[in-house]
């Protein structure tokens, strides 16, 4: 939803206005959820829709206002969330999402998940204009990507939490491919049902299912 949603406000209200209301929204949002002391749903997913619209628009803005190449962002942020791993694993011990207690351990969980969102932004339009794949056989590479973490973790080869953030990172790509698909004109090889009703559809699917989820949460504690 943050690739569609955050190429709608950018188209809407301009790229400097949406980039700024973006920020100021994570921000604010950012803020409520580190200074809560239990996990309030609501609040957790409201970052995470904040975080993917602010670190597509990351990516975006690098590429159409600085020319940087889809390719040379790619790579930068691959190397800035290697670096964030490395310095994350050396602070706190190990960057399982199950260990992620008290500020700074919140404050690399965060951070990890907005280079996620740019890098996958990145990698996703690298693949379908750079390379001319298109965004639904980059869609369809990505979907078959990401069952490379799922065997190497259970045959192993990696541990959980390396295979996590590896399917992780891959989520990003792999969604931001397919919204584009369904978003963008047949002039773009895409469906052109547009990014304002692909973002919205979205955002009723992602709504039912935390619904259903709560649901059965309660449902389970009795």
């Amino acid at each position: 939803m943050g690739e569609t949603l955050s190429d709608f406000l950018a188209h809407t209200v301009g790229p400097v206005p949406a980039v700024a209301a973006a920020g100021l929204l994570l921000a604010v949002a950012l803020v409520v959820q580190l200074r809560l002391r239990r996990c309030v749903p609501g609040v957790y997913w409201a970052v995470v829709v904040l975080v993917s619209v602010f670190g597509t628009m990351v990516a975006d803005v690098a590429h159409v206002a600085l020319g940087v190449p889809y390719a040379v962002s790619a790579g930068a942020l691959a190397v800035a969330l290697a670096a964030l791993f490395v310095l994350w694993h050396r602070v706190e011990g190990s960057p399982a999402i199950d260990r992620v207690t008290g500020l700074r351990r919140e404050l690399f969980y965060w951070a990890a998940v907005l280079l996620t969102f740019a890098l996958g932004t990145a990698v996703g339009d690298l693949t379908a204009a750079t390379l001319n794949a298109g965004y639904l056989l980059s869609g369809l590479g990505f979907a078959a990507l990401i069952a490379v973490p799922a065997v190497a973790a259970r045959a192993r080869w990696v541990g959980p939490v390396a295979g996590f953030w590896w399917a992780y990172v891959l989520t990003r790509p792999l969604g931001a491919s397919f919204a584009d698909w369904a978003g963008v004109g047949p002039d773009r090889g895409g469906l052109g049902l547009g990014t304002g009703p692909v973002s919205l559809g979205l955002a009723a699917v992602m709504t039912v299912a935390l619904v259903l989820s709560a649901r059965a949460a309660r449902t389970r504690r009795g």
